[in-house]
């Protein structure tokens, strides 16, 4: 892979959606849209993806809006959510929705709260617009998988959040990533990832998956590998190095599975992966 300084490389564009309104950064609305203006003007842009805003901010966020903004929709409550979200923003031309993550219904088998989803998005969602299902955590996920695989949606994993419960330990990430690859399923992440390199926050002693290493587990899952010990590594240049090696088809492969992930920093990933030698600051 190599690195050129005028652009993000294939490996990293659009990884990243800009949560920052969301725990723990969380961000006031007004700060929140002309900082993400900022990130979409730098040099850096290629590394960010649309803004992500939950359903009940759409209203606020209305009044912000002066120009073309690419958002994603975020629905907690499930497929009932969906379309009282998209009537919100649906007379205002210049919000794109370039997505919509909605939450398994709750309440019931996530199997079948993934198929209300599915359903929801074939009737709703927008041309051009990407839908994404979260599903739960659980002895019940690969079944929700298999409702997921064949259709044109994403699953979307938590890998974090305020409490040290809410991240998945290194084979519970390793079978999802797993499951997804081996049904042909695009993935996307949130929550948790701050930064390129497994680690332990010293603030509050959790322990953070790194994006580097999901990027890198991907591509052991899909080479037939495994991908729990690349999920462990805390070595920053081992993870750089391996990901330096990539080929163009596997950056294309991984990049297919591994969507993108929303965090609540732009800056903190792009620090990581300067530091790490593989972005060039302009």
């Amino acid at each position: 892979m190599t690195t050129n300084p005028s652009a993000v490389p294939p490996l990293f564009t659009g990884l990243c959606d800009d949560a920052a309104i969301f725990p723990p950064g969380e961000l006031p609305l007004p700060q929140a849209v002309p900082a993400h203006r900022t990130h979409r003007t730098a040099w850096y842009a290629g590394l960010v993806g649309p803004f992500l805003c939950g359903a009940g901010a759409l209203g606020a966020l209305l009044e912000l809006v002066d120009e073309p903004l690419a958002i994603g929709v975020i629905v907690p409550a499930g497929s009932t959510g969906l379309a009282p979200a998209l009537e919100t923003v649906a007379t205002e031309p210049r919000l794109r929705v370039a997505g919509a993550e909605v939450a398994a219904d709750p309440g019931m088998a996530p199997a079948e709260g993934a198929r209300r989803v599915v359903a929801a998005f074939e009737r709703l969602l927008p041309a051009g617009a990407c839908g994404a299902v979260e599903i739960p955590r659980g002895p019940d996920l690969p079944a929700a998988l298999d409702v997921l695989a064949g259709t044109p949606y994403r699953a979307k994993f938590r890998t974090g959040g305020t409490a040290a419960g809410a991240f998945p330990t290194e084979p519970e990430l390793a079978a999802f990533v797993t499951g997804c690859v081996e049904r042909g399923l695009p993935f996307k992440c949130t929550a948790g990832l701050h930064h390129a390199v497994r680690h332990t926050d010293p603030a509050t002693g959790f322990e953070h998956h790194g994006f580097l290493n999901v990027l890198l587990a991907t591509h052991a899952a899909l080479t037939g590998g495994d991908p729990r010990a690349l999920l462990a590594e805390r070595d920053g240049k081992e993870l750089a190095s391996a990901a330096s090696e990539l080929t163009v088809p596997q950056i294309s492969a991984v990049r297919a599975a591994f969507t993108a992930f929303g965090t609540c920093s732009v800056v903190e990933p792009l620090d990581d992966l300067i530091a790490l030698g593989l972005i060039q600051a302009r």
